[in-house]
């Protein structure tokens, strides 16, 4: 059996902007290194074995105040883009409550968390999605296969989407999914890599608010 760990990156400027971030990068403040570092705290009990963090800032900075915290000094890592965030085209840096004020609720809710929802110049969850899960079938589930405890590093839409696969949520229901920053989820897997169990180690008050 392994554990299979999956953490949201803490907060960072733009977050307290309420700036849709996508691909653009924006670093973590105080709070989200707090955030962070209580991450770590929740992870005290579990070995750390290995490590793939998405290859923006915020990613990589959460991933450091985690190790600070657990006196990791070394973690085989794997940076790479497929686990990276959803790309928000023409939404990047634009304010998303503004954003809500001009397209109303329903329209707001489909752009932020729908499932098929097209954004000029980004992508859909579907598509995130669709770069994610073959990633974790190729290289992630065969580090858990051969029972190391794995933690992946990410932002909150990259997460949704594995998450999706991973307790089969259907599409109709994935706009109700929010992983707050610094939130820790944490499965059982068998040893064939299937989910058994799941826990949250770590909770954030404030999901779906920034």
């Amino acid at each position: 059996m392994a554990y299979l760990i999956l953490v949201r990156h803490g907060k960072t400027d733009w977050n307290k902007l309420g700036k849709w971030t996508g691909h653009a990068e924006a670093d973590l403040v105080e709070e989200g290194i707090v955030e962070a570092r209580k991450a770590g705290v929740a992870l005290k009990n579990i070995r750390i074995d290995c490590a793939f963090v998405a290859d923006l800032r915020r990613a990589q900075q959460t991933f450091v105040a985690i190790c600070d915290s657990l006196g990791l000094e070394s973690v085989p890592t794997t940076i790479h883009p497929a686990i990276k965030e959803r790309n928000y085209g023409v939404y990047t840096g634009q304010n998303k409550w503004q954003i809500k004020e001009q397209v109303g609720d329903a329209e707001f809710q489909r752009i932020r968390r729908g499932w098929d929802v097209a954004i000029p110049e980004g992508e859909s969850l579907k598509a995130v999605y669709e770069r994610i899960v073959p990633y974790y079938e190729s290289a992630i589930r065969p580090e858990l296969v051969k029972g190391k405890n794995t933690i992946v590093v990410s932002s909150g839409n990259a997460l949704r989407a594995l998450v999706k696969y991973l307790e089969k949520i259907p599409e109709v229901a994935i706009a109700e999914l929010e992983i707050g920053t610094g939130e820790v989820y944490c499965y059982d897997l068998s040893e064939d890599g299937e989910v058994i169990g799941k826990r949250l180690l770590a909770t954030n008050e404030e999901k779906g608010k920034v």
